[in-house]
């Protein structure tokens, strides 16, 4: 496969050209990003977006929990958060590729918020809930899409990356914000006006990327017959899987899966130190914690070059804290062990960015919500799977297993990374210019 070429213009000058070139401009990128004001704009969405998100995730299992009063129901309906991606991922993310970017955003956004109004209209039975929320759940896949793709039109280079370390630190924190935000609302105010409260935060951000993104036409604009969806979807996995860089890319992210296991046990964990939902809260926000603090470090403090060689190395080390539970750890050795994991898996951000930019920028979109749905995708399957093997093990057992295979296979991708970093290396440095 050809490598992707990136447009270079005399109007361009102020940015690095080559690997080789000393040039120290990425330490003030985040200032640069920042100072621009559509950035500025869908920086605000995504953090609205995320609030929104894991306010839902918390309404909703909180709803469902005092309608049934069964664990078994409540966790179904956190699991409904991660099948969309495996059913309608790849289909829902060419959406990107075909329509104009703003209009993908804006329309995703809106079509959730009117979902989860639905979802909080009192008296509204249990299957219809689970049916209501696994529709919102679907337009995330194509608005995310949108998004990466608008990004490398709004910011290029190195910029590029530091405006997508922004973006996934702003997830961390609104994470947080979220769940603690989504416990105090549906204490103060009642579940029912969580969900209205988390439909008008959605359609808030539709209205700041409507009014703080420019207009774009698609990327196929000038194309006389605009592609089948199942052609684009077929077109998309041989770009991403027929390319040696973009396929260890991909599969990077996917460790995910496995070194966040611990996660979706915390539950147990915790039960079995004698803690409660407290505990488990704990031992949940220890991976974003480290994700936070481990990716500011890695897109602030350390040079582009050397963040892509890191990624085979991260990836390991990601899943290396898990092997801590053999010994049967405290509650603050768990939080800590799985803090350390996170500061790992802040590799991600540096294998995002490098994904993105070493695609066409006619498949971006497409190729961008493969892996992310795929990545939403072995997440939810991992948690499954951990719990059902759970049920017949020690949960320290499973994060054991998890952490372990999780090495081998991070290895296993580390060693081609090492020969393929030097090229993307390359391509990072090189700018496109803004259509």
């Amino acid at each position: 496969m050809a490598e992707p070429r990136l447009n270079h213009t005399p109007e361009d000058e102020d940015e690095p050209r080559s690997s080789n070139a000393p040039d120290d401009s990425w330490r003030s990128s985040y200032r640069q990003v920042m100072a621009i004001g559509e950035f500025r704009a869908l920086w605000l969405a995504h953090a609205l977006s995320t609030i929104g998100s894991n306010l839902l995730n918390i309404a909703a299992v909180t709803l469902v929990f005092q309608q049934t009063e069964s664990p078994l129901a409540a966790g179904f309906t956190l699991a409904l958060t991660f099948l969309p991606p495996l059913i309608a991922g790849p289909l829902l993310s060419g959406v990107a590729d075909i329509l104009p970017r703003r209009r993908v955003m804006v329309g995703c956004d809106l079509l959730r918020a009117s979902l989860i109004f639905a979802i909080g209209i009192p008296g509204v039975p249990l299957w219809a809930i689970w049916g209501l929320l696994f529709c919102s759940v679907l337009p995330t896949l194509p608005f995310a899409a949108a998004r990466a793709a608008l990004l490398t039109e709004i910011v290029q280079g190195e910029r590029y990356v530091a405006g997508l370390a922004i973006v996934q630190l702003t997830t961390q924190v609104g994470t947080l914000a979220g769940l603690a935000a989504g416990g105090y609302i549906a204490a103060m105010l009642g579940v029912n006006m969580a969900f209205m409260a988390n439909g008008a935060v959605i359609v808030l951000a539709a209205l700041i990327v409507l009014f703080g993104v420019r207009a774009r036409p698609s990327p196929r604009a000038e194309a006389t017959e605009r592609p089948r969806l199942p052609v684009m979807i077929r077109d998309g996995s041989r770009l991403v899987f027929g390319d040696q860089r973009l396929r260890t890319l991909a599969l990077m992210a996917w460790l995910a899966g496995l070194y966040m296991v611990p996660y979706g046990l915390a539950s147990p964990l915790a039960e079995q130190l004698g803690g409660g939902p407290t505990s488990a809260g704990l031992i949940m926000a220890g991976p974003f914690i480290g994700a936070f603090f481990g990716g500011f470090v890695l897109t602030r403090l350390i040079p582009p070059p050397t963040r892509i060689r890191m990624l085979g190395p991260l990836a390991v080390l990601a899943s290396v804290p898990l092997l801590l539970w053999l010994f049967d750890p405290p509650l603050w050795l768990m939080i800590a062990a799985l803090a350390v994991s996170g500061a790992c898996s802040s590799y991600q951000i540096v294998a995002n960015a490098a994904f993105v930019l070493c695609v066409p920028k006619e498949g971006r979109g497409l190729a961008f919500g493969l892996v992310a749905a795929g990545l939403q995708t072995v997440q939810g399957l991992g948690i499954l799977l951990a719990g059902l093997l759970a049920e017949s093990f020690n949960p320290n057992i499973v994060v054991v297993c998890a952490g372990a295979v999780g090495i081998a296979l991070a290895a296993g991708l580390a060693l081609p990374w090492s020969r393929l970093a030097s090229r993307t290396v390359e391509l990072m440095n090189q700018t496109e210019k803004a259509s």
